[in-house]
């Protein structure tokens, strides 16, 4: 069966091209100020290259995005054993079959917006309950999305959804971190060779962390012990509250290396990993040749990730039981 692919279009402005395999996004066209529409999004060739790449392109993650050490979890009691992803230890985004492998149902779709849903059965990658998943993308004006995310489950389970996109501003795509970043967050959580969390949050202040004034990526590249261990930054930055409240401040403002376009990114969640994609070296582009590493950076709004073996950590739990919502809004704003 084919795969279901859309594009939505504002009369004036962005044109967001969706796939209902990962609820994937495959291509983001913003009009600017030379008449041009520069492309934002890396992108894969065709459909059977983003189920082979392994870098999550553009893909709705899920059931929990990010790491769970040991993939395991435990609340009230109890303990479930993730399926950890191949090669490793822990599960990561989902797991092997997490939300970015599945095809989601596409409910419905309008000129400017898209609806698409998944099931996940009780025991799906290890997780306890079955969820119902929801997620709607939407032209909320010329130049923004919105992602509104939702779910319901039959048994406590942690949820966390989020995007996958890789970004680049750039009129011509070069590395990424020539582009600056903004994210008003004055911790981080360090992590070890296998990217799980240490424990405790860390301070930015004084490290290649402190994004608090923008800088380019580039500027403190390698310059942390963490950063080298993990060869550049793919790290979770907890947004300070007053900034990232009710969708009020941007969580992150990220500018093109040429200047020529920026992006705002909202969200309700409480913490953003900030990848810089320097492991994206051999992933096909949309040409077919292979991307370089450090050819975008992805900005994932989340709960910090290993949250439900840390409830001591300063942010919502991220359990969700029977009875409640798990509604979350993430939105992007170019300009």
């Amino acid at each position: 069966m084919p795969h279901h692919v859309l594009t939505l279009r504002h009369p004036d402005g962005l044109e967001l091209t969706l796939m209902d395999q990962g609820a994937t996004w495959l291509s983001c066209k913003v009009p600017c100020a030379d008449g041009q529409r520069r492309e934002v999004l890396l992108g894969a060739p065709d459909a059977a290259a983003y189920q082979a790449q392994t870098a999550y392109l553009g893909a709705t993650i899920g059931r929990y995005a990010n790491r769970i050490g040991g993939a395991r979890i435990s609340h009230a009691g109890r303990s479930w054993q993730l399926t950890a992803n191949p090669g490793s230890r822990h599960q990561l985004h989902g797991g092997p079959q997490g939300f970015d492998r599945r095809r989601w149902q596409l409910d419905g779709h309008e000129p400017t917006a898209a609806c698409l849903s998944l099931v996940s059965e009780d025991g799906d990658q290890g997780y306890p309950g079955r969820l119902q998943a929801r997620v709607t993308y939407r032209l909320a004006d010329a130049r923004s999305i919105e992602m509104e995310a939702e779910a319901e489950v039959s048994a406590p389970s942690p949820v966390c959804l989020t995007q996958h996109s890789y970004f680049n501003l750039d009129a011509r795509h070069g590395d990424v971190r020539s582009h600056r970043l903004r994210v008003p967050a004055a911790h981080y959580l360090p992590v070890d060779a296998d990217l799980i969390p240490l424990g405790p949050l860390a301070p930015v202040a004084g490290s290649g962390f402190d994004f608090r004034q923008a800088k380019t990526l580039q500027q403190d590249w390698l310059r942390d012990e963490q950063q080298q261990a993990s060869g550049g930054y793919d790290h979770a930055l907890l947004i300070d509250a007053a900034e990232g409240a009710a969708l009020q401040h941007p969580v992150a403002e990220l500018q093109a290396g040429d200047g020529g376009l920026a992006m705002q990114l909202y969200s309700t969640l409480p913490a953003l990993q900030v990848y810089a994609g320097q492991y994206l070296g051999g992933t096909p582009s949309r040409d077919g040749s292979p991307y370089a590493a450090c050819a975008g950076i992805a900005l994932e709004p989340q709960v910090l990730p290993d949250s439900p073996n840390h409830p001591e950590w300063p942010q919502p739990s991220c359990w969700l039981v029977p009875g409640q919502t798990y509604r979350q809004l993430i939105r992007w704003r170019f300009a």
